[in-house]
């Protein structure tokens, strides 16, 4: 098994800590909320050992790498210089992006705006929104009116971060081991009032599901102790201003080979269907999902994900 080795490079003025594996094409492997490279530990040596330089960023706000404090600078715009400059950094024209969750959304963005540069583009757990017909809180609201939505619960600075921080281990382990705050439909969330958290009526599991350990929570709270849920939230305050800065991904392409990987069970296939992207992916492979699995996939299905990865990678023209 190749060894995971880190360092830190600088890319569009910040430091970002990286996590790789192995030599040659470069697979860049971008993490979501609230995690970090950890994510990806069950993918960096089995692409390595398929011949793939795997390379797993802390993305900006998160774990080892900097983190600005405005949260305008944590926009889409931003986020891609990060990758675009870190291909530079690591002496690369090109590099096939795979992301998850948020960076699921980094990773459709840098294919359609940055064709140049990215070859070929998974994403996981998130499909391709491209832009939507209003602002995406706007939208939300109109959708959930007074109910409890997440992503309208993160809006405001310091309620989300407060309550996530008043024991960070208990956070990740209610996030991360099933928490039903992602499910709009759930009836923990249904039954939630203006004012109720994002931990509201959970309840701490009493075993961890099989995919997760003591030490993976325990890496993770660490991580987050240190950097804190601020820069990580900011992603989505910085919703309405993607939309408002990046119009062209209303109607832009991505031509690029695409694959689209999602759980059978991930809660977010209630709010964010498959279909519509197919007519802004016109080369998307047909979606796989994966019978059983929830949101943290690459985690909880990491032979499947890694198989049908390589699968996908191998198929690339040279």
């Amino acid at each position: 098994m190749a060894e995971i080795t880190h360092r830190t490079v600088k890319t569009h003025g910040i430091h970002l800590h990286l996590a790789e594996a192995g030599q040659g094409p470069l697979v860049l492997l971008l993490h979501g909320w609230p995690e970090s490279w950890y994510s990806w530990r069950h993918q960096l040596s089995a692409l390595a050992d398929a011949g793939y330089h795997a390379v797993a960023p802390d993305v900006r706000g998160y774990g080892q790498s900097d983190k600005p404090q405005e949260i305008e600078a944590y926009s889409m715009k931003h986020l891609l210089g990060d990758f675009v400059g870190l291909l530079d950094a690591l002496g690369e024209k090109t590099a096939v992006v795979v992301g998850h969750d948020w960076g699921a959304a980094m990773a459709w963005t840098c294919a359609a705006l940055h064709p140049d540069r990215f070859r070929a583009v998974v994403g996981m757990s998130v499909p391709h929104m491209g832009r939507t017909p209003l602002p995406p809180t706007q939208l939300f609201k109109h959708v959930f009116g007074e109910k409890w939505f997440y992503i309208l619960y993160f809006q405001e600075p310091g309620v989300a971060e407060a309550e996530f921080e008043a024991d960070i281990p208990k956070s990740v382990r209610l996030i991360l081991a099933g928490v039903p705050s992602f499910d709009p439909q759930s009836p923990v969330v249904q039954a939630r009032k203006p004012g109720d958290g994002f931990l509201t009526g959970v309840a701490a599991p009493e075993t961890l599901p099989s995919w997760l350990t003591e030490e993976d929570i325990a890496y993770f709270a660490k991580e987050l102790e240190g950097s804190g849920f601020r820069s990580g939230l900011n992603r989505y305050r910085n919703m309405d201003r993607d939309w408002a800065e990046l119009p062209e991904l209303a109607t832009v392409k991505i031509e690029q080979p695409a694959l689209f990987l999602i759980g059978e069970k991930d809660p977010g296939r209630a709010f964010a269907p498959i279909d519509p992207m197919k007519a802004l992916v016109p080369n998307l492979q047909e979606p796989l999902v994966i019978p059983g699995a929830g949101h943290w996939i690459q985690q909880e299905r990491a032979e499947e994900v890694n198989a049908a990865l390589l699968a996908f990678l191998k198929a690339l023209p040279a």
